[in-house]
């Protein structure tokens, strides 16, 4: 289990300015050595909309919210590690037996945050040079075509933060940078109900992030009741853009 989904996040810079990076929809921090970046879908014209994303770090396979996502139709976007891929065979499974539902993209190799130097992040140790975040990104995506037949478009870095010098690296590795605009459970961390409140409070156009890979978790079924409430308040759900 992953120390990062037993901590309350915070951000480690302020001050947000409008940039794109080669990645429409987000915005980058102007400052700080590490940057959590926001995407949002653009504004609907008909019904609200928004992107439900789901991480799946190492750890287990939530049921409780992957079959109440089928059996409302309401699609999402999974990011997995390689790590677990190797420990969710049957997750894996269930997921690829509702491809039309479920979009695979990639959350690295071994969980590890895209971070230069040495000072861990949420407890994490991170890459600490360039070299081992290619790694980690393109280490990611091969298990991710080993499963799936499809090479991800998407990358999603462990505890979310990146060095703003990994962001050029990935980006030439072919990946987009999935930030978010909603963090739905901080880590897996919270009870249902704040859980449920934080996500059906979601506005159109948000990036939902939230986590699959604790069933154990109380935060799971306030997922569940969070997607609940916004399809009773009329969103519709989107994958992110291929």
């Amino acid at each position: 289990m992953c120390e990062f989904c037993r901590l309350s996040r915070r951000r480690f810079a302020g001050g947000m300015l409008a940039a794109t990076l080669g990645t429409p929809g987000v915005a980058w921090p102007a400052s700080g050595a590490t940057i959590e970046p926001t995407l949002r879908l653009p504004a609907a014209s008909a019904a609200p909309r928004a992107a439900l994303t789901l991480d799946a770090c190492p750890g287990g396979f939530d049921t409780r919210i992957a079959s109440a996502l089928v059996e409302m139709g309401v699609p999402a976007t999974i990011f997995v590690t390689g790590v677990w891929l190797k420990q969710n065979p049957a997750g894996m499974f269930f997921l690829k037996g509702h491809a039309d539902l479920f979009a695979i993209e990639n959350h690295g190799a071994l969980h590890v945050p895209p971070v230069l130097g040495d000072r861990p992040i949420f407890g994490l140790r991170p890459a600490g040079d360039l070299a081992s975040v290619e790694r980690e990104v393109d280490g990611g995506a091969i298990a991710v075509r080993a499963a799936t037949g499809v090479r991800p478009t998407w990358y999603r870095a462990a505890t979310g933060f990146y060095s703003p010098e990994a962001i050029a690296p990935i980006g030439a590795l072919g990946f987009k940078i999935a930030g978010y605009s909603l963090n739905g459970d901080v880590g897996a961390s919270l009870p249902a109900k704040a859980v449920a409140d934080r996500i059906g409070s979601a506005r159109d156009g948000d990036v939902i992030v939230a986590h699959f890979n604790q069933p154990k978790r109380a935060s799971g079924p306030g997922v569940v009741e969070g997607v609940k409430r916004l399809r009773d308040r009329g969103f519709q759900f989107a994958h992110l853009p291929g």
